[in-house]
């Protein structure tokens, strides 16, 4: 037991290059203030231009039960509570992230603090985060995709852009009758999301030539998705209805923390930002003002659509994949609508740029501590990215994404998300007593009460969403341990190091 908590030296999580490490190393190119916009290329997404509809309106089954009641216009109280929720997180996420700038996020900072396994756990469950929510945001984004096109009269067959879970869970006639509609073979529909599959291929290809490329593809990204959240602020302004914010709190705090615990997936990206540790330049100065600076500029404009969005339509109107086209139709602004359905398309394309490129270096970071196998630690001689990892994520996503439901995805990659925040909170105050001595070049302050209150509020929000997400979550866990124990724990190079357990020597014969 005791050597299943082994910790990874936090010297050992410093690589200073090649020479010094004796394994590969990631090219430093990334000033603050790309990770600022690499942050808000992650967080304003499939959030502000999805969820945000589920969360004020509500979720029903196919049956038409509620599941979870709506925020209501309330929502503004939805994304303050997770905003608080993620600030307390974010603030223990720059203290690690400034002390062990290496590729690897919760999961390295796990390894050094809480040991070994509890970094497995880490590790697999960020999975949920970055790899299954980059499925919801390719969802996402087909919808806009194929709203964009229908404005210029191109439309697309209606099985050929919807996945088979989203049409078995749909509560709309129009959407569950395709598993009858739609063509078929040897008796089973063809639903399959052809736009979602196609973006995710694009992705992946762009991020295994180059950091610095994809950088300055999510830099033009997040201008563009900027201007159009601007324009839709200002247009939608001047068609506020007062009426629609009565009631305001339909649901009463209940509505609100559910709510909450649904826009939360808007704020899922911050922490990407720590992944790119080992590509950044001077990383003890410039991560804390990546993950902080960009969390708290995308929670100001949150707010500001929210109140514009839900002063626009009643809430009860926007419950679809596109609430923020679905509002401006309803005001009679098509020119409009199709302007942002395109900022949408570039905004979603940027989320996945940055969770795509998440993703891999979390198993690039397994695979070099040896829990995952060695070809997955192969870095490309010209481009220096771990591209077989890339590759690999991006074929999960794309196979996912083509027969999967954003909705359901939405409560996976929350409730994954979540635990990991909790377990960093926790991580943070424990290296305050085993390693005091080490250099902070940012500290938490007030590290007491912010850590419990950033676990508190994280494990509020968990609290907060369907039976079936715990189930799904369990089960994940439990495949993610049996995999440890039968792959990870026996080539785990901190644990051979130290020689437990070491090979058992063959005998050499008579």
């Amino acid at each position: 037991m005791k050597s299943l908590f082994a910790c990874k030296p936090i010297s050992a999580l410093l690589p200073e290059g090649d020479d010094a490490t004796g394994g590969p190393t990631l090219r430093r190119a990334l000033g603050a203030g790309d990770l600022v916009m690499l942050a808000i290329g992650a967080v304003i997404g499939a959030g502000i231009f999805g969820a945000i509809g589920s969360a004020a309106a509500g979720q029903t089954d196919a049956a038409g039960h509620v599941i979870r009641s709506g925020a209501g216009p309330a929502i503004v109280f939805s994304f303050v509570l997770s905003a608080g929720a993620c600030a307390l997180a974010g603030l223990c996420y720059a203290e690690v992230a400034s002390m062990i700038p290496q590729a690897g996020s919760a999961y390295a900072y796990s390894y050094a603090t809480l040991g070994e396994i509890i970094a497995w756990i880490i590790g697999w469950d960020l999975i949920l985060e970055y790899a299954v929510g980059n499925v919801a945001v390719a969802i996402s984004w087909a919808d806009y995709f194929r709203s964009l096109l229908s404005a210029f009269g191109v439309h697309l067959p209606v099985w050929l852009v919807t996945g088979y879970r989203t049409a078995l869970l749909s509560d709309n006639p129009a959407v569950h009758g395709l598993l009858t509609s739609a063509p078929h073979i040897a008796g089973i529909p063809i639903l399959v999301n052809i736009p979602a599959v196609a973006i995710v291929a694009a992705i992946t290809w762009l991020l295994m030539i180059g950091v610095r490329e994809s950088s300055r593809a999510n830099n033009a990204m997040v201008a563009v998705k900027l201007l159009v959240l601007a324009m839709f602020v200002i247009v939608g302004f001047s068609h506020i209805h007062p009426a629609n914010y009565h009631p305001f709190a339909p649901n009463g705090f209940t509505g609100i923390h559910h709510g909450a615990a649904i826009i939360f997936f808007a704020y899922i990206g911050f922490d990407a930002v720590s992944t790119a540790a080992e590509e950044t330049k001077n990383p003890q100065r410039n991560l804390p003002i990546g993950i902080l600076g960009g969390l708290a500029i995308c929670t100001v404009i949150y707010i500001i659509v929210g109140i514009v969005l839900t002063g626009m339509a009643p809430t009860s109107q926007l419950g679809v994949a596109d609430p923020l086209a679905r509002a401006l139709e309803l005001n009679g602004l098509t020119t409009i609508q199709w302007i942002l359905s395109l900022g949408a398309v570039v905004s979603l394309s940027a989320v996945l740029l940055v969770f795509q490129y998440g993703q891999p270096r979390i198993f690039f970071a397994m695979a070099r501590d040896g829990l995952l196998p060695r070809w997955a630690a192969r870095i490309h001689p010209r481009y220096r990215t771990p591209y077989v990892t890339t590759l690999v994520t991006g074929v999960f996503v794309a196979l996912w994404a083509m027969i999967g439901d954003a909705d359901e995805t939405y409560d996976l990659t929350n409730i994954g998300t979540l635990f990991a925040f909790v377990l960093v909170c926790i991580g943070v105050l424990v290296l305050r007593y085993k390693a005091p001595e080490r250099p902070r070049p940012f500290r938490v302050p007030f590290v007491w009460p912010v850590t419990i209150l950033g676990a508190a509020a994280c494990i509020f929000l968990m609290a907060g969403l369907p039976g079936v997400a715990w189930i799904r979550f369990t089960v994940w866990l439990v495949a993610g341990m049996l995999l440890y124990f039968v792959y990870g724990y026996r080539n785990s190079v901190l644990r051979r190091a130290e020689g437990q357990p070491q090979p058992r020597p063959q005998p050499a014969g008579d």
